[in-house]
């Protein structure tokens, strides 16, 4: 989409705000109160109608900082989610917003019955896209409440304001039928979309939705494997569903649990195949280099921060951004300093294998794995990691020197882990450059123009990977070793560290538990080369946003509830890096005061474990409860639905496995 699509002050933009003002799904004015009558009669009009949803549903990442929170990228403050009490159910809660919903299903059922009535003027190539565009938009929203929610309502009508009618629609299907539903609407969508639409790549296309498409397939194909028998699938044990609606047991359309995930298991590999044989040659080249001044090439690197993405082909939509229209952002100046705060952990960096593509803790021909500076850990590392991951001393740009502005580096300092400024700290001590520029015009704040990746193609190749393993459990079923080989020589590995099996021979898992990844429900994995398809998605993906969904889908939380986990840092006791800094500046007491971790603790800086008074939740490490796979359903819908607008009980909704139906309540378990 090209710019002018995020800044319309078209009716459209107003009518859009107009149909999302309220929260809650009882509370919506009947969107035919307020649309023009006049209105969806012309393509240009349904254009701005879709131009609306695309600031609200499309996604985008700007630089690299998405995957905070987890195990491989962490900010300045914890999340709550980690800590003994701290996340509660709420009366409101905005995610539980259907407001999306609502003007997608308005907009398109106008669409289509004014189109097949003829009543709609312009081109039809035109119209029929823009209605794919709306078909996607539902998915998209419905694909995110699925991963906040599971079971959810499906709705295709803007429902009327009726009280009655909007209570019976409250009822939530199984999780498994609203991902089908998903998939069904980008079906429809890419029967509408069409090829090569916008040359820029800024609007949805057909491709598009077909990497959704299997994204979404994996995602549920995964969930109902890992949660099969739990509360958070149909039918197994203490599933809320079966209490309310489903006494005698649901039924899967597929005829079992197994059945049904393998079913998204298919359709993520079908979806995937059909995406990464189309663009499988054209993957953009890591030459390995860390562009240090103009002419040096690397168009891997300068891909992630380009201001014109349509020259890399494997990128299948991006967002542009317009300095002259004010259309702007403020990544380049996170990537100048220590990406917001949000920096890649210990276990962020040794996810990464060698340049021989042997992890970290193998033996290597002519060197051995060295931590103790970065720069170290730069020279042997994945061709990836090499790039990307910021060494004192770099020049942080060398372009347009002459630019006015105050927040660029020239050169990359020693990491500040001592200042708990969110905006400038570094966190961990290690950052990235992923989506850097090197072009210091781009880095006044909040004026950077850069576009942000919405998907790249490379995605389905991993997506198939794991999916076709699921269905076979063979190495050498279908494509499998094709892509993957593939991804490698794309990210700048060469002769036998091309061949995964160089990895999986290497694998110890005795040497993998810091990895969140390496477990699911509870358990380290003891297969290597699912492990290592897990591995190489997290190299690929590093902080573009993916992380913590493919966590969830896992499983991979549950080993905290009986062991928390550490988060840690680059190596800053008795390394070189300590001497960075002014002794007399380090305060490793414990204390409220004290602003790196002690070195009795861990050689590695623990970001959350300087303080380690009472008053720090985290000091003894992250934990989990099972009820944090999924959001708390909030009160107030429940006295919504309710008869008589105060019985909890009395609602078709029920809550969400081991979440409370009380307000400000932390989880049972």
């Amino acid at each position: 989409m090209k710019i002018k699509t995020f800044k319309i002050l078209s009716s459209a933009l107003l009518l859009s705000a107009t149909l999302v003002s309220c929260e809650d799904f009882l509370d919506k004015e009947p969107p035919s109160y307020v649309i023009p009558e006049d209105y969806y009669r012309s393509d240009d009009q349904i254009q701005a109608i879709a131009n609306g949803f695309y600031t609200s549903v499309a996604p985008s990442t700007l630089g690299a900082f998405s995957d905070g929170a987890t195990d491989i990228q962490t900010g300045m403050y914890a999340d709550g989610k980690y800590a003994e009490g701290q996340w509660k159910v709420g009366m409101g809660n905005s995610n539980w917003d259907w407001g999306t919903i609502r003007s997608v299903n308005y907009s398109l059922n106008t669409t289509l019955d004014r189109y097949a009535k003829g009543e709609i003027k312009g081109s039809a190539r035109n119209i029929e896209q823009y209605i794919g565009e709306l078909y996607f938009f539902r998915a998209y929203r419905y694909y995110s409440m699925l991963r906040n929610w599971g079971d959810l309502p499906i709705l295709t009508e803007a429902l009327p304001d009726d009280e009655a009618a909007l209570v019976a629609a409250c009822k939530r299907r199984p999780r498994n039928e609203v991902a089908r539903f998903i998939i069904a609407n980008l079906d429809t969508a890419r029967t509408y979309l069409k090829d090569n639409f916008d040359p820029m790549r800024n609007r949805v296309s057909r491709d598009v939705a077909t990497l959704v498409k299997s994204r979404v397939a994996l995602f549920e194909g995964s969930w109902l494997k890992y949660f099969k028998g739990t509360p958070f699938v149909p039918n197994g044990e203490g599933w809320p569903g079966k209490a309310k609606d489903y006494n005698a047991g649901y039924e899967y359309p597929s005829g079992s649990v197994d059945s049904e995930s393998e079913y998204f298991f298919r359709i993520a590999a079908e979806s995937a195949e059909e995406i990464a044989e189309k663009y499988k040659g054209v993957l953009t080249q890591n030459t390995g280099i860390v562009p240090q001044e103009e002419g040096d090439v690397n168009p891997y690197f300068y891909m992630f921060g380009a201001v014109d993405m349509s020259v890399y082909p494997d990128i299948l939509m991006w967002r542009a951004y317009d300095k002259s229209k004010e259309v702007v952002h403020s990544s380049e100046v996170g990537v100048q300093f220590g990406n917001w705060g949000v920096g890649v952990t210990r276990n962020g960096v040794e996810r990464f294998v060698m340049q021989d593509g042997k992890p970290w803790y193998a033996q290597h021909d002519g060197y051995t794995y060295d931590d103790s500076t970065i720069g170290s850990i730069r020279e042997y590392t994945d061709p990836r990691l090499s790039i990307f991951l910021k060494e004192p001393g770099q020049k942080n740009v060398f372009k347009n020197m002459d630019a006015s502005v105050t927040h660029a580096v020239p050169v990359e300092p020693y990491p500040n882990i001592l200042n708990g400024n969110g905006d400038k700290g570094y966190s961990t001590g290690y950052s990235l450059r992923k989506g850097g520029t090197f072009d210091k015009a781009l880095c006044e704040n909040l004026y950077s123009y850069n576009g942000a990746i919405s998907f790249r193609a490379t995605e389905a190749l991993l997506t198939y990977m794991e999916a076709e393993y699921q269905l076979t459990g063979n190495i050498n079923s279908g494509r499998i070793l094709e892509y993957w080989k593939a991804v490698r020589t794309a990210a700048g590995f060469s002769g036998d560290a091309v061949d995964p099996m160089t990895t999986i021979a290497a694998t110890d898992f005795s040497k993998e538990k810091s990895d969140w990844a390496s477990y699911s429900a509870g358990e380290q994995l003891t297969d290597p080369v699912m492990y290592n398809i897990r591995r190489e998605r997290c190299c690929e993906l590093l902080g573009e946003g993916l992380r913590s969904y493919d966590l969830a889908r896992w499983r991979s939380y549950d080993q905290m509830m009986d062991e928390p986990y550490h988060v840690e840092g680059f190596r800053f006791w008795n390394s070189p890096m300590q001497e960075w800094y002014d002794p007399k500046s380090l305060v490793s007491d414990g204390s409220s005061s004290a602003n790196v971790s002690s070195p009795e603790l861990s050689e590695y800086l623990r970001p959350y474990e300087k303080n380690m008074t009472s008053g720090n939740l985290y000091r003894n490490g992250y934990t989990w409860k099972m009820a944090h796979y999924l959001q708390p359903m909030p009160i107030r819908q429940f006295l919504l639905t309710a008869p008589d607008h105060a019985s909890v009980e009395l609602s078709p909704l029920y809550q969400n496995p081991y979440w409370p139906t009380t307000a400000d309540m932390p989880a049972e378990k």
